[in-house]
């Protein structure tokens, strides 16, 4: 069954969205976590979709803010310069192909490095208009990059289709007031509006009020 919507603006997260990340990601964290005695599943269930320093305050709440901000700097590092095994999602080099002419952004926790690596790693183009952790004050699941994309876009928050895969992400679009498609296994659980297994479900055609997203 193929499931049609009508939007003006589509807004991607980046990573589980349009490229695997998830074996560096897991990696990293379960290293930085293990000093400190941290539960495997507690950590995992936390980091994805978040800025660092956020998922370090949730994991270590009684930390000093201004460790995490440091740490969280050398994370970002390490993980801009390690990029074996970043991939794209299938389908996504096609879906940022069909958005051409069609107003649309990158909203990622991570910072401009960390984008420009993992985008090129997984060899698909940089969106011209991205809301990275530099732009924003609060992030997922907080909906400032969503709404902030949406106003640099000109399009109403209600007309933006937002893709993503995490809790956090899912949890920011909603509260945007945008229209979420849920992306990968565990996107279900969130209780996006729509949910694929990747981007390959995805067409983008043009229509008279802006353009059709068709999910099959």
């Amino acid at each position: 069954m193929t499931t049609t919507l009508t939007a003006r603006a589509v807004l991607l997260d980046m990573d589980g969205t349009l490229v695997d990340s998830t074996s560096v990601v897991e990696r990293l964290w379960l290293e930085w976590a293990e000093p400190h005695g941290l539960d495997r599943d507690t950590v995992l269930k936390t980091v994805h979709g978040r800025q660092g320093w956020q998922s370090m305050a949730i994991l270590l709440p009684e930390r000093d803010h201004a460790i995490n901000l440091e740490e969280n700097q050398r994370m970002l590092a390490r993980e801009s310069a390690e990029t074996d095994g970043v991939v794209a999602i299938p389908g996504a080099a096609d879906l940022l192909r069909s958005l051409g002419g069609i107003p649309h952004a990158i909203v990622t926790s991570a910072d401009i490095a960390l984008m420009t690596a993992r985008m090129g790693a997984a060899q698909l183009p940089i969106t011209e208009l991205a809301i990275t952790a530099e732009r924003v004050s609060h992030s997922k699941p907080d909906p400032e990059g969503f709404l902030l994309a949406a106003s640099a876009l000109g399009v109403d928050p209600a007309e933006c289709v937002v893709f993503e895969d995490s809790g956090a992400g899912i949890r920011a679009g909603i509260d945007a007031g945008m229209t979420v498609i849920g992306v990968g296994p565990h996107a279900p659980s969130f209780t996006p509006a729509h949910h694929v297994d990747d981007l390959t479900q995805i067409a983008i055609e043009s229509s008279d009020e802006g353009f059709e997203i068709r999910i099959s």
